[in-house]
């Protein structure tokens, strides 16, 4: 018995040891697998971060070659546009030379450039003509009135008498004033021929 249960201590025994030495191997294992849990990690967050620097470098690329696209197409329509302002001059010059205007829309331009500085000049000229005519409307005593002025003096057309104008007093010349709208009711005058 005593045999067997020193057997049994020394099996005990050797499987402490075993049991120490599997444990000591499976805690480094287990810090490996830790540390290399953490290299992964690390290693998985740079591959996200130059995924991200990746997408956000290609996103910019593309939209540099977008906009380098439209800069070349801008770049061709200008020079298509040149091209084509050269040709216009130059059929301009030949026009010029031809005695013709430079061209349909040249011709009109200055058509219309004309009718302005007419009807520019037409507005001067009818604005000094209405200033004179507010002028006239001024009385001598500084009254404005826009009542036809009636002469008041005349100029005695003797020869032995100084031409300077003399009143008229009570017997001023009559001056009837216009016809009004309801004298189309009333029927005009048949004038008689004079017999002689």
């Amino acid at each position: 018995l005593e045999l067997r249960l020193a057997e049994k201590e020394e099996q005990l025994l050797e499987r402490d040891f075993l049991y120490e030495q599997v444990s000591k191997l499976s805690d480094r294992i287990r810090i490996k697998a830790a540390n290399g849990k953490e290299d992964t990690l690390t290693c998985a967050k740079k591959m996200s971060e130059l995924k991200n620097k990746i997408k956000d470098t290609t996103r910019k690329m593309m939209s540099q070659i977008a906009e380098l696209s439209m800069q070349q197409a801008n770049c061709i329509k200008l020079q298509q546009e040149v091209r084509d302002k050269e040709k216009f001059v130059e059929t301009c010059y030949a026009r010029m030379e031809q005695g013709l205007p430079p061209s349909e829309e040249t011709k009109q331009e200055w058509k219309r450039l004309v009718r302005e500085e007419r009807r520019r000049q037409l507005e001067r000229e009818e604005k000094t003509r209405i200033q004179e005519e507010e002028e006239q409307h001024f009385l001598q005593n500084g009254t404005y009135t826009t009542a036809e002025q009636r002469p008041n003096a005349y100029i005695p057309e003797d020869e032995n008498v100084l031409p300077l104008p003399r009143p008229y007093g009570a017997l001023a010349p009559f001056k009837p004033t216009e016809p009004g709208s309801n004298m189309r009711h009333i029927r005009k005058p048949m004038i008689k021929p004079i017999e002689i």
